[in-house]
């Protein structure tokens, strides 16, 4: 399953570092799957109806047409239909921007985080979900991967990834691991800021993390099961939303290859 990192928007908000937009696309035998959406055409085009000013300067919000993933798509062949699937890490309006850009697509989530932003938590943007996305939630489960739980998620593209709660930041925070062959790729999504957090809590992001974390004794759970997997299974690669540093280099990164969609 050929995977495309691409970083669908930047946020900066000094002094803090630039921060990425980490988004996967993956390639599956009858379509495409997005997890997280990044920055949207539509926040592009209306930044102060979609977002509002108070909030473009706290996370330092970037808008650039070239960055959203709709326009990487058709850069790399692909059309929007083609992604019949959108898997959020989370709610969080840097996440979900490009939901819009992608109506057909089921979307799928934690019921946990689900749950949050149908009853209108106020970190979360009623507008971003305005089209009224096609949600799929996914509850509690048996299934364990690596001893975490993990709950499958039957992706229309003709395969299957797990959502690994890793609570804390939000309520119904999740993972997304998708296999690649013997090994895992991990999208960790905002369970860490830096991958710096995986060997220390003296980093300065440690305290922002905290402080936008719903729970943050949940948090440093999730970061501590997130150190465990790291030390112990190779096999799994981590990375998480907003590191540019994870970012693959680009001779590493996959070539497109044909999607039959039946279009």
């Amino acid at each position: 399953m050929p995977i495309h990192h691409l970083n669908c928007g930047v946020l900066h908000a000094p002094p803090n570092p630039r921060a990425s937009c980490h988004c996967l696309l993956l390639e599956g035998p009858d379509g495409l799957a997005l997890v997280d959406t990044g920055i949207g055409l539509q926040d592009v085009a209306r930044p102060l109806e979609r977002i509002g000013q108070p909030l473009i300067d706290l996370a330092g919000f970037q808008f650039h047409e070239a960055d959203t993933a709709v326009r990487q798509l058709e850069q790399l062949g692909f059309h929007p239909a083609d992604v019949t699937d959108v898997i959020l890490t989370h709610g969080d309006p840097d996440h979900t921007g490009g939901l819009a850009d992608f109506p057909q697509a089921r979307v799928h989530l934690a019921a946990e985080e689900h749950a949050r932003v149908a009853e209108g938590h106020g970190r979360y943007l009623p507008a971003h979900f305005a089209h009224c996305p096609r949600w799929v939630t996914h509850p509690p489960s048996d299934q364990r991967w690596f001893g975490l739980e993990a709950r499958p998620v039957a992706l229309a593209a003709g395969f299957e990834v797990l959502l690994v709660p890793l609570f804390g930041h939000t309520l119904g925070h999740c993972g997304v691991a998708a296999p690649q062959g013997e090994r895992w790729t991990l999208h960790v999504g905002d369970a860490y800021y830096l991958r710096v957090e995986l060997s220390t809590d003296d980093h300065p992001v440690s305290a922002l993390a905290a402080q936008r974390a719903d729970d943050d004794v949940q948090r440093r759970r999730s970061l501590a099961r997130l150190r465990r997997l790291a030390r112990d299974h190779p096999e799994v690669e981590l990375f998480g939303y907003h590191d540019f540093t994870e970012f693959p280099p680009p001779a590493a990164r996959p070539r497109r290859q044909a999607v039959e969609t039946g279009r």
